[in-house]
């Protein structure tokens, strides 16, 4: 419907020549058209070695109808269309159906075909066209149709101009990953235009490359610390482990359920959500276990389940990052190419089908993103412990097995968890006037006003009623609104999340503590030791405070960072140490070895002498434990 006609004739000399032979006597009619070589020698009595014009427009012959034989059959003086030729390119590109019979008709129509968004009116259509005319078929299953590229003010890209970063600087600077990662998870393949910046592409390496490359340091630098070569394990009763395992097939079962959509950026944005809770959430979390901090078992485990996880994403983004995860399968694995492994099958890997964990740990993760902008609002740094957290709301309670683990990420002594909303906080509903304006007409006020006043209720099927009209999903948005204290809603929109900020001594002390663990670990690796080096540590600190709480923690700040001798002194010093104490500067070295930092602890200067130790073994263990494991990032 809407199809216009197409004239497939051209007045032109150059092109493909229309095999039509039609008769110079309009006395004696007559139209010949040719679909072969061997029909035009058998009526011209030659084999013709060349179809185009001047040497085609050579083979006349008499008209059979003519009982005169005066007039002549010649061909038609017009070419085709060149969108006829690529038209014909299901069929000819195999010379069907001449040849290759059985090839075509178990390959037509295809599966697949990708252009820009012109296309519409062009390829795609004569494809189609010739497809119905010949076939009674369309040309193809599936249509990726993308949009413009433009330059980043939205002119056209222009050689003249200059107007863009040339590809191979791109290759050269960003990677060919980048760049590809940058096009094909944006609206340009669901048929939009797009500005090409360099910006965007640097945000594609620091949000997407990196954190995968990072993902893959980790476990080869720790794997190769243990001397352990990883089996794919997916037994693990380590609650993260579940998590990460379950959470790795639903990566596998979505990306999968796009593509097979031909929704790449439907794709790319489960990749990148899965980026985003491996390294942000399961490595993370689970940091202190690849130190065997829970035994050999639990150590074990923990590599295990990385290694699946790893093997397994980079077989699932090997379309969306091929040289990346070529680069980190070939280093995982030791095999063949990742592009040559078949997709990963959920069912055959053991991957486990756990979706409640999954959407547990979703929620909880989404309480702890709460818990950490109410720090945040509150000036309340991340390693300063607090006493409590209330979590209040829908399901608040089914995150008890995981309480332990939230209390830990968000830094709090004790979690509380409540259904009861209405203690903390109200939940409030938003109309969308833009929606329901012009569908409501003079009653939107009314509504408007009984939403204010929380005249409305929650329906079962996710409308809501407000002032006797059922408002659908979309028209409305439901938030919580806290009723006093340090708080903020979820982004679920049902629950709240209150922190107790009061900061006790105690308290106080442990934060301390944490932030002279996070000093010396800065300079552990500006001094650019390894994550098994043993360390003597000297910190000279302004405030006698601080002093005492690192006396008081002696044993767990030695531990975090593998000091075999730590010294703690309050001396005089200036206030010219470094920005912040994350951040640490090399300024001198001290005549005993030591290597020296001005830094700065809670806002006050302090200084973090660091030394090798002489005692290498890291646990009784390492004595034994062999060296001859090598994965790729860190052999």
């Amino acid at each position: 419907e809407g199809a216009r006609d197409w004239s497939i004739s051209r007045n032109r000399f150059w092109g493909s020549p229309i095999p039509v032979w039609r008769s110079d006597d309009p006395a004696h009619p007559r139209v010949d058209v040719y679909g072969s070589l061997d029909e035009l020698e058998r009526d011209f009595g030659v084999r013709p070695d060349d179809l185009h014009r001047p040497f085609i427009d050579a083979l006349t012959r008499p008209n059979p109808d003519d009982p005169t034989g005066r007039s002549v059959m010649r061909r038609v003086p017009e070419v085709l269309d060149c969108w006829f030729e690529s038209g014909s390119m299901p069929f000819a590109q195999v010379h069907y159906p001449f040849e290759n019979a059985e090839w075509f008709e178990s390959h037509f129509p295809a599966d697949f075909i990708v252009e820009y968004i012109n296309q519409t009116r062009g390829w795609f259509y004569t494809l189609h066209v010739l497809a119905g005319a010949l076939f009674d078929r369309p040309a193809f299953s599936n249509v990726i149709c993308h949009g413009i590229l433009l330059a980043a003010d939205g002119a056209k890209l222009s050689k003249k101009l200059r107007n863009y970063t040339e590809p191979t600087d791109i290759f050269e600077r960003q990677g060919a990953d980048a760049l590809r990662w940058y096009l094909i998870s944006a609206n340009i393949v669901r048929g939009g235009d797009l500005r090409i910046n360099d910006d965007g592409i640097d945000e594609v390496t620091r949000q997407i490359l990196l954190p995968v490359w990072n993902a893959y340091s980790f476990f080869t630098m720790y794997a190769n610390a243990e001397g352990y070569k990883a089996q794919p394990r997916t037994g693990s009763d380590d609650v993260l482990d579940r998590y990460v395992l379950a959470r790795t097939r639903t990566l596998v079962e979505r990306v999968a359920e796009r593509m097979d959509a031909y929704d790449l950026p439907g794709g790319a944005a489960e990749i990148a959500a899965f980026i985003d809770a491996l390294n942000n959430w399961y490595i993370r979390r689970s940091r202190d276990r690849f130190w065997n901090a829970g035994g050999a078992d639990t150590d074990r485990a923990a590599f295990d389940t990385l290694y699946v996880v790893l093997t397994t994403l980079t077989r699932v983004a090997a379309p969306f990052l091929p040289m990346i995860c070529e680069e980190i399968h070939g280093g995982l694995t030791g095999g063949a190419s990742v592009h040559l492994a078949g997709w990963p099958d959920p069912d055959a890997e053991g991957l486990p089908a756990d979706g409640a964990l999954v959407a547990r740990m979703e929620r909880l993760r989404d309480a702890a993103s709460a818990a950490l902008r109410v720090r945040e609002e509150a000036g309340l740094r991340v390693r300063l412990p607090l006493a409590q957290a209330t979590v209040a709301g829908e399901g608040a309670e089914d995150l008890a097995p995981l309480a332990e683990l939230l209390a830990d990420e968000i830094n709090v002594k004790s979690v509380v968890l409540t259904g009861d909303l209405s203690a903390h906080a109200s939940l409030v509903l938003r109309p969308d006037g833009a929606v329901l304006g012009p569908r409501l007409g003079g009653s939107a006020q009314a509504m408007f006003a009984a939403a204010r006043s929380g005249d409305w209720t929650r329906n079962d099927d996710g409308t809501a009623t407000v002032a006797g009209h059922v408002l659908e999903p979309g028209s409305f948005e439901l938030t919580v609104e806290a009723s006093e204290g340090a708080a903020a809603g979820l982004q679920s929109g049902d629950a709240v999340v209150v922190l107790d900020t009061a900061v006790t001594p105690e308290l106080e002390a442990e934060g301390w503590a944490r932030d002279a663990v996070r000093v010396i670990q800065d300079c552990r690796r500006i001094d650019g030791y390894v994550v098994t080096d043993r360390i003597r540590v000297s910190l000279a600190l302004s405030s006698a405070e601080q002093a005492a709480a690192v006396e008081q923690w002696r044993d767990y700040v030695a531990e975090q960072v593998l000091a075999t001798d730590l010294q703690v002194q309050v001396i005089a010093l200036g206030e010219g140490g470094a920005a912040g104490a994350t951040e640490s500067t090399a300024t001198s070295r001290r005549p005993a070895g030591f290597a020296s930092h001005d830094v700065t602890i809670d806002g006050r200067p302090a200084r973090c002498d660091l030394a090798p130790s002489s005692i290498k073994p890291r646990r009784p263990g390492d004595r034994t434990r062999s060296r001859t494991v090598g994965y790729g990032a860190d052999r």
